[in-house]
């Protein structure tokens, strides 16, 4: 069964696809509503080896904090560790909400997906 919190996140990110005539937030609602045992996982290492500095990273999964980021990212994802998001943020990045990133970058140009 689905959590009540992914099934509204869904509805959200749909929404912002149709408003803003953006699909990669109808491509990540469709992630969410994906049974939890098709979710993947990511390490830090894996992220700072796909991104260059002042990337804005979407993952629709779990971020572990194994490895570091060398750079400045933007992160979002589903969820993430705190030692991943302690990373993040000593590297001078941000980690936001799904919410935040649609309200920051509504059309998802520049925002790279990951997964």
């Amino acid at each position: 069964m689905t959590n009540q919190v992914v099934i509204q996140m869904a509805k959200e990110l749909k929404k912002a696809s149709a408003k803003n005539k953006a699909p990669i937030w109808g491509k990540l609602a469709e992630y969410a509503l994906k049974p939890s045992i098709a979710r993947r996982d990511i390490n830090l290492y894996k992220i700072s080896q796909l991104t260059k500095d002042n990337d804005t990273v979407v993952f629709p999964g779990k971020v572990l904090g194994t490895g570091g980021v060398s750079h400045k990212i933007t992160l979002c994802s589903f969820s993430i560790s705190n030692s991943a998001a302690n990373k993040i943020i000593e590297s001078g990045g941000k980690v936001m909400s799904f919410l935040e990133l649609i309200e920051k970058n509504p059309s998802g140009k520049g925002v790279v997906l990951l997964g």
